[in-house]
């Protein structure tokens, strides 16, 4: 018996000691755990808050509203100021103000261009983020025009409306209008050899109260929306953007400069390498994609 007793004591010996390691092990590995959490909340906490200040061309409100609250649901740590939506001369002359800003997007080359000899971009920075088409509207509630061509504008059929020469989209509106012979530059040029500034409006335009011109493409499309005017010359993203008018015509590609949206950091950007992740982000996220072409955007790329 006295012999049982004693393999029963060292059974028991054993168990216990068993069971005092696996308490140990399973303490060491909640220890582990912890610190793991702890250590990927630091890893969090080190990206600083910025707050990013982006200077946009008018057409890309929308658009870029519901990117911007798309970015924050991951990117937690980013703010962005109250993004300003100006026609691309606008935005130049914001920046000539004195104005800062992180991003510039323009809907204009040459206003691009402008702010890169001004100093106002890092040139090294600089991309072509969209394109975009330029389309004839009209009322959505017009039933008497269904259809419209350059050459009826020509032929003085409708009242329009167009941008001024702060508004790309006006711009290219008088490119494609020089090329019969509805707006005239100073030293001839047509088409995509033409500025679309500095000219006037010739032909059966130049009669009083053919042309409307607005300061931005939103206004020119509100014009169409009232039927103030009979047709806008607006973008096709401007369509989905206020809504209101139908399409009625594509102005012919080959009638004005290629319309590019060129975007890039600012020199005075103080969250550059932030501003460039958002930038990267924007034409790489297949839902900030899917954004951009709701609204009527396609990568230039």
């Amino acid at each position: 018996m006295k012999k049982y007793k004693g393999l029963i004591s060292v059974v028991l010996g054993a168990a216990l000691v068993a069971a005092l390691a696996l308490a140990g092990c399973a303490s060491n590995n909640a220890s582990s755990n912890a610190g793991s959490s702890s250590g990927d909340q630091g890893a969090e906490s080190t990206h600083e808050a910025v707050t990013l200040q982006i200077f946009a061309a008018n057409s890309l409100s929308k658009a870029m509203e519901e990117e911007e609250a798309l970015y924050t649901q991951t990117h937690e740590w980013v703010t962005f100021a109250d993004t300003q939506y100006k026609s691309s001369g606008e935005l130049n002359e914001l920046l000539e103000g004195g104005a800062t800003a992180d991003i510039l997007i323009s809907a204009s080359k040459s206003k691009m261009d402008a702010a890169e000899q001004a100093g106002y971009i890092d040139a090294s920075t600089r991309f072509d983020m969209f394109k975009n088409d330029l389309v004839m509207v009209t009322s959505e509630s017009n039933t008497e025009i269904t259809s419209c061509t350059l050459e009826d504008i020509a032929a003085g059929k409708y009242k329009i409306g167009v941008g001024d020469e702060s508004v790309p989209a006006g711009n290219y509106a008088c490119q494609s209008l020089s090329t019969v012979g509805c707006y005239t530059e100073p030293d001839g040029s047509t088409g995509k050899d033409a500025s679309g500034t500095g000219g006037e409006f010739s032909g059966a335009l130049a009669a009083d109260g053919m042309v409307s011109l607005q300061t931005s493409v939103g206004n020119v499309c509100k014009l169409a929306q009232s039927g103030d005017v009979d047709i806008a010359f607006v973008y096709t993203s401007d369509v989905y953007r206020f809504g209101g008018v139908k399409v009625v015509g594509t102005v012919p590609s080959d009638t004005h400069k290629n319309i590019i949206y060129p975007a890039a950091i600012t020199s005075m950007a103080s969250n550059s390498a932030e501003a460039q992740a958002f930038l990267d982000w924007c034409v790489s996220d297949a839902d900030a994609l899917e954004i951009w072409q709701k609204w009527g955007f396609e990568l230039a790329a």
